[in-house]
């Protein structure tokens, strides 16, 4: 067994969605599981639905809110999605992330991602999500990824997007072999 995800040696690491939606089965999931399967080839482990946390995120100590971040601990790629409002990831996002230490997802890959109505929004992940993302310890190798809401299933930027995200984050094209680790 990995000893940071608990697969057994060779297995690919567990992909967790989170989805900081209110609304549940929202297009943002459904975009992060897009992502998340266009990045790794298969659909993600786990989702955590943050929508379904609801006011259990409000205090420290509940289990279903404990067991959501062992989820996110145990992931070896995480992506973080939410819907822009007012510019910035939402308060269901916040509160989650709230739960997590300084540094308690060191060795976490994440990718954030973040849907919105405009353009105008599209650099809302980049310096909203990933610097909450890294000051709780994970790496963000990739650009954050931004979508239309009105487009996102069949956006070029997604296409582009992925194609570098797969180089840097080491992950083997569509097709290819997955690379030996050294």
């Amino acid at each position: 067994m990995s000893p940071t995800t608990g697969d057994p040696p060779g297995a690919r690491p567990a992909t967790v969605v989170v989805v900081g939606n209110p609304k549940p089965a929202s297009r943002t999931r459904r975009a992060a599981e897009l992502v998340a399967e266009r990045l790794t080839g298969a659909p993600p482990t786990a989702v955590v639905e943050l929508a379904d946390l609801g006011a259990a995120l409000l205090s420290w100590g509940d289990p279903s809110v404990d067991a959501a971040k062992r989820t996110v601990r145990d992931a070896g790629l995480v992506v973080f999605a939410s819907p822009t409002y007012k510019a910035t990831y939402t308060g269901l996002l916040k509160l989650f992330l709230d739960q997590f230490a300084a540094g308690e997802l060191h060795g976490t890959t994440a990718v954030a991602l973040m849907l919105g109505g405009s353009p105008h929004h599209a650099l809302a992940g980049e310096l909203t999500l990933k610097p909450v993302l890294s000051e709780i310890g994970c790496s963000c190798p990739t650009p954050a990824l931004f979508l239309l809401d009105s487009a996102w299933e069949a956006s070029p930027e997604l296409d582009a997007w992925v194609d570098r995200a797969r180089d840097v984050l080491r992950l083997p094209a569509r097709g290819e072999q997955e690379r030996p680790t050294s």
